[in-house]
């Protein structure tokens, strides 16, 4: 398969200039029809054929193998959730907090990686954040902060401004101090390739429905499992414990403590076909392709209106516009689909390499009067 046949398989690439990866990736027609053919098995064929637990459950198995595959894990490492947001609440709710702790976030997170460390302020945390410069980390400013830290988080892909922050340098950075590194990844899988292992990092966070174009619902976290063994959830349920009917109960070992219950796998199952679609095109070529295309809007962009690289780091430009929300609303009438970014306050396009050249240009003709 090649990207232009990937794109042939998703309706809701046929219409308008969709260039809004970074925040929903439109699946293909399979991955839509994987989940719903399991619905449809599940519910209309398995209660009187099969044990429907018993399917769920090597379904929710499945997936973790073929998640695990595809990230450089093992399938004891990965847990599935129902989002990235989900991932990094389940690791900061499993740390015995005590008031005084640090955590160490950089100004690029996306609220994801804010939002559950301002609930941990009110119950005496302290949340340092590091001041960064054109989607830029400081190695220096990032050390001084997490020296006496407990946990440190931040993307790999910033969804700012699309750089890629330094993952492996930052995660030796907070162990060396002592730091829990985790990793908000959720605009790396589907344009970039992906390996925990390299990076190193104490658990990671991400979820299909961006750029692999997989369903809502399609989470998963990886934990790796020494670091597991320190985290105690503060949900517990069948699929977490390895002996649900034992008194006192015992997490399961590694990444599977962080499911609860009787979830829809179907999400999963489309994750597991949207990757399968993804992996037969290739990533390395996707994160060409997205190159080629991204470098080619960055190329047109007034230098004074560019937030991102001028060589992209990945498919997320973002350009300076006078007023962005009117500058969406005039490109959405137009056909053109992207969005805006609160910080900086800005368009921000995302392009996969199921776009087109002629979409590129229909955006940069859209935007000339920007500044001009």
């Amino acid at each position: 398969m090649n990207p232009r046949e990937l794109r042939a398989d998703t309706p809701a690439l046929h219409e308008d200039v969709y260039l809004n990866f970074g925040a929903h990736g439109p699946s293909p027609r399979y991955v839509v029809e994987a989940a719903d053919e399991f619905v449809r098995s599940h519910e209309y064929e398995t209660s009187t054929r099969n044990d429907p637990y018993e399917v769920a459950f090597d379904a929710y198995d499945r997936v973790r193998e073929r998640v695990a595959t595809f990230v450089g894990a093992d399938d004891d490492e990965i847990a599935l959730t129902e989002s990235t947001t989900a991932g990094i609440n389940a690791v900061a709710t499993a740390i015995d907090w005590e008031p005084g702790d640090t955590v160490v976030r950089t100004d690029l997170e996306h609220p994801a990686g804010t939002l559950p460390w301002q609930r941990l302020e009110q119950e005496g945390v302290e949340v340092r954040v590091v001041d960064t410069e054109n989607g830029r980390i400081d190695l220096d400013a990032f050390a001084e902060a997490v020296a006496d830290a407990r946990l440190a988080c931040f993307s790999a892909v910033t969804w700012t401004h699309g750089t890629q922050l330094p993952v492996s340098d930052l995660v030796d950075i907070a162990h060396d101090a002592g730091a829990f590194a985790l990793v908000d990844a959720v605009q790396v899988p589907g344009q970039l390739p992906m390996d925990v292992g390299e990076w190193g990092a104490d658990a990671v966070a991400a979820a299909g429905h961006k750029w692999l174009l997989g369903l809502w619902g399609g989470g998963f976290l990886y934990v790796d499992r020494t670091a597991a063994d320190s985290l105690l959830p503060t949900t517990v349920g069948y699929r977490s414990v390895e002996t649900p009917t034992a008194d006192p109960y015992e997490f399961a070992a590694g990444a599977r403590r962080f499911e609860v219950g009787s979830a829809n796998p179907a999400p999963h199952v489309a994750l597991a076909e949207a990757i399968e679609a993804v992996d037969e095109v290739g990533v390395d070529r996707i994160a060409a392709r997205i190159q080629e295309l991204a470098g080619r809007l960055a190329d047109e962009v007034p230098d004074d209106r560019l937030l991102s690289p001028a060589d992209p780091e990945s498919g997320l430009v973002t350009i300076d516009v006078d007023d962005p929300e009117a500058t969406v609303e005039r490109l959405a009438s137009e056909g053109i689909v992207v969005r805006a970014v609160p910080t900086p306050d800005a368009v921000r396009a995302s392009v996969h390499a199921v776009n087109t050249h002629a979409e590129v240009e229909r955006l940069l003709d859209a935007l000339e009067s920007e500044w001009t």
